[in-house]
Formats: C-alpha cells, sequence, structure tokens
C-alpha cells in the first residue's frame, strides 16, 4: 500500500466518508466474510433517568426493541450496501431464536454459515442509555451473556469454512473472540487461513476495555497478522502502556509507538475525538495518510454509527489497493 492506503498517493483519494460514503454504494463489490458474536439484544434508552439518580427500584416506561445483533450481525448488516457478497461465520444456540437469526441474515441479505451447538440456548445481551448530563449521548450499560455460543467457536468449526475464507477479499475478525481461549484459537486460525490463501484480514479492536480483559501479549499477534487494524486511539494507547492520547498531536505521536509494537505493517484506522468517534486518523509504518471527520455529532444515532464508518472504510481501502 502506498502513500494513500493504495496505489494512489493520500492527496489524490477522498476520505472514505466522502466515498463509498456512510450509505453505501451503487456498485457493490468485493466479498466479506464476518466472524463475530451473534445474539438477540434488547435495546432501551431512558429519556428522563440517569443511572446515577438511581437509589431504589424503579420502573421506567421507554422506547424499547428486541433485534438480532452481535458484532457479525452489526457488521454485516451495514456491509451488504458496500459489498457484493457478505457471509456470517459464528457459532449460535438451538432454541426459538435460531430461526429468527437466520431469517434475519437471509433478510438483509447476508449469507448464513452459521454453526449451530446442539441444546444450547443463543446469548442475550442487554443495552440501556441512560438520559445525557449535558452535551452528548449518555452513559451505557451494556450487559452480555457471560456463556454464549459464540465463545465456543471452534478451530475445527473455522476449518469447515476455509473454503469461503479463501475465496472472499476480506476476512473481519473483532476482539470480542480473543477473550475466550476457545474463539481466540478459531480467530488466529481464521487469520492464518486468510493469509496463506491471499485473502486480506480486517480487525476491530474491541471491546474497547480490552486492555483491562487481556495482557498485551494476547492481542498483539492479531495485530500483527492483521492488514487494517480498527480501533479507538485511546484503547491502544492503553494496551500498549502509553498516556491516552488528549488530541490530535498526541494520537499521531501514537505512529511510531505501533510501529514498534506491532511487526506487521497494518493500515491503522485510528478513532479520537469527545466520544471516540468524531475523527479518524489514517497511518501505515512511517506514513500519515490522511486524518478525516466521520460524520458524527451530537444528536447523530450512535448505535451501528461505527458499522457503518467500518463497512464504508473497508470498501474504501480495498477499492484502493
Amino acid at each position: 500500500m502506498g502513500a494513500g492506503a493504495g496505489t494512489g498517493g493520500a492527496g489524490t483519494l477522498p476520505s472514505p466518508v466522502r466515498w463509498p460514503g456512510l450509505d453505501g454504494t451503487g456498485r457493490r463489490r468485493f466479498s466479506l466474510v464476518v466472524i463475530g458474536d451473534v445474539r438477540i439484544e434488547v435495546r432501551a434508552a431512558l429519556d428522563d433517568v440517569r443511572f446515577g439518580e438511581l437509589t431504589a427500584d424503579r420502573l421506567c416506561y421507554a422506547p424499547a426493541r428486541a433485534l438480532v445483533a452481535g458484532t457479525a450481525v452489526n457488521l454485516a448488516r451495514c456491509a451488504v450496501a458496500h459489498f457484493r457478497r457478505v457471509s456470517v461465520l459464528a457459532k449460535v444456540g438451538d432454541d426459538d431464536f435460531t430461526a429468527v437469526i437466520r431469517r434475519e441474515l437471509r433478510r438483509i441479505g447476508a449469507r448464513d454459515r452459521l454453526r449451530v451447538e446442539p441444546g444450547a440456548a443463543n446469548g442475550v445481551t442487554l443495552m440501556v442509555r441512560d438520559r445525557p448530563a449535558g452535551e452528548g449521548p449518555g452513559v451505557r450499560l451494556l450487559v452480555a451473556e457471560q456463556d454464549a455460543p459464540g465463545r465456543r467457536l471452534t478451530e475445527s468449526e473455522v476449518r469447515s469454512a476455509a473454503a469461503g475464507i479463501r475465496r472472499a477479499d476480506v476476512l473481519f475478525l473483532d476482539g470480542y473472540s480473543l477473550l475466550s481461549p476457545v474463539s481466540r484459537a478459531a480467530l488466529h486460525a481464521a487469520a492464518r487461513t486468510a493469509r496463506a490463501a491471499g485473502t486480506l484480514v480486517a480487525f476491530d479492536l474491541v471491546p474497547h476495555d480490552v486492555d483491562a480483559r487481556l495482557p498485551a501479549a494476547e492481542v498483539l499477534p492479531l495485530l500483527s497478522a492483521a492488514d487494517v487494524v480498527i480501533s479507538e486511539a485511546p484503547t491502544l494507547a492503553r494496551l500498549l502502556g502509553r498516556p491516552v492520547p488528549a488530541g490530535p498531536g498526541e494520537v499521531r505521536a501514537l505512529s511510531p509507538v505501533l510501529d514498534r509494537a506491532v511487526t506487521g505493517r497494518p493500515l491503522w484506522l485510528l478513532r479520537f475525538g469527545a466520544t471516540q468517534l468524531e475523527r479518524v486518523l489514517a497511518y501505515r509504518h512511517d506514513h500519515l495518510l490522511m486524518e478525516y471527520p466521520t460524520g458524527y455529532r451530537d444528536g447523530a444515532e450512535r448505535a451501528g454509527f461505527g458499522d457503518r464508518l467500518a463497512a464504508c472504510e473497508l470498501y474504501w481501502w480495498l477499492s484502493s489497493r
């Protein structure tokens, strides 16, 4: 990849937010395989309650909905607007929600590569956001079932999907799968399969407090195996034992730290700003490619924005090669 995240110079490329844009493109190209979490999620927004004000049980009537979600579905739901073919490889349970999950994948136009664990329940997540304190979004409380099937995706199940990974233009992975030793081994197996076949590897460094959950030694090998890494700048800084960057200059100062810590040469897409969604610095080994605004601002719908951004960045990156 040259000076402009591809074969051209940085000055010749628009930012991915300008082209192809957050909402998709009229010319869908490329094939994408997504490995990650698939769950049933309940979302609610408490418009008149702040968590810090609660001192007793409270009944609240508020906007709430249940949907098929999880990192793999959330990314796929946005990627189908850009990519010609999107496949979801994930481990799910064997209950009444399984058919709902498969139906939702068909509805959004993603290919079902699900592995089912017989007799297991599907994972459930609860996401509640409280009333904002002044500007910006409220605090988000995310409660995820600890023993969800996705934590038990195995190397053999990844190997059984190897043909699809080899045919894809890009394999998208995320850090939630690193939290379990079983799915961590599956993630590494998927990355090895992709690299051996010439399939590009993209990695999303989540959860954003992964530094408090895993030692850097468990995370750095995946960063080194990736061709592109998406991360909030503070997450990477903490993972590498550096101070959290306070502004654009300090985010740029992370660049040589990344070069020293990671043996590969990935394209880094570093998110930063008031809520870590407002701006992105695109960097690759000794070369700042560009810095761009994402379009996120106060009042914008936060849920799903990061996935919309990641999908358009992946298409932009592949198109520029």
